[in-house]
């Protein structure tokens, strides 16, 4: 699964890195341990004619159906063996595609002999920003508030993770991010294989503090060698 994530980076960083401009609305903060029910930072083209741009979605997906909102606490994140299967997640596939940001995220380890597991962080070879296969929605509660958001594509391991994990999120590499948000792209198959473990030859993982466990802690502390 993928739980929580950093992105550390500024907006004029992140805008450069992915070619596209900085609302000056977007008041983003370096995020040491970003958790679910936060609001991340995304990239999406929601219409054909729509360049590519950032947004802010909720994380924790709500589909437009739901009756309540709570919901979105059990869909952090979605399988994408099951994606063409699922009505939560079908639709979505289709037309709702998204590219959340991050430069590393977290999973945890089991120590034998050890009830206590090991923190570790997972960051691409070249510590450079890097983007999730993510789906998202819009929801509108009963009283007509609107909420965007979206959840995490998760995949089987990488020889990398699967030490720690037996799942990992989907990294959807920088050649292969213009067919998963293209709007017009409906060929259910070839955006499914897409979906695959990112190359661990590219990737490094190293452990870190466990202050990381509590969502509190949101410094780079976390990141510090226990």
């Amino acid at each position: 699964m993928c739980g929580r994530f950093t992105l550390i980076r500024d907006i004029g960083s992140i805008a450069r890195a992915f070619d596209v401009p900085a609302p000056d609305a977007f008041k983003v903060q370096p995020r040491y341990n970003v958790a679910p029910s936060q609001n991340i930072l995304t990239l999406i083209r929601d219409k054909d004619t729509t360049p590519t741009h950032l947004a802010l979605l909720r994380w924790g997906l709500i589909p437009a159906w739901a009756k309540d909102e709570s919901i979105g606490n059990r869909m952090i994140n979605a399988r994408a063996e099951s994606l063409a299967e699922k009505p939560s997640f079908k639709r979505l596939l289709n037309s709702k595609r998204c590219l959340i940001i991050a430069d590393g995220f977290y999973e945890w380890k089991s120590e034998p002999g050890s009830k206590h597991k090991t923190p570790m962080y997972i960051t691409l070879e070249d510590d450079e920003p890097f983007t999730f296969a993510g789906l998202w929605d819009t929801w509108h509660n009963p009283v007509g508030e609107t909420l965007q958001t979206c959840t995490i594509i998760t995949t089987d391991p990488n020889e990398v993770m699967a030490s720690i994990h037996n799942r990992m999120p989907v990294i959807i590499p920088s050649v292969a991010r213009e067919e998963w948000l293209a709007p017009q792209n409906h060929d259910t198959a070839a955006l499914q294989q897409l979906l695959q473990p990112y190359r661990y030859s590219e990737m490094k993982v190293r452990p870190v503090s466990r202050l990381v466990n509590n969502t509190s802690n949101d410094s780079a502390e976390v990141l510090l060698a226990q």
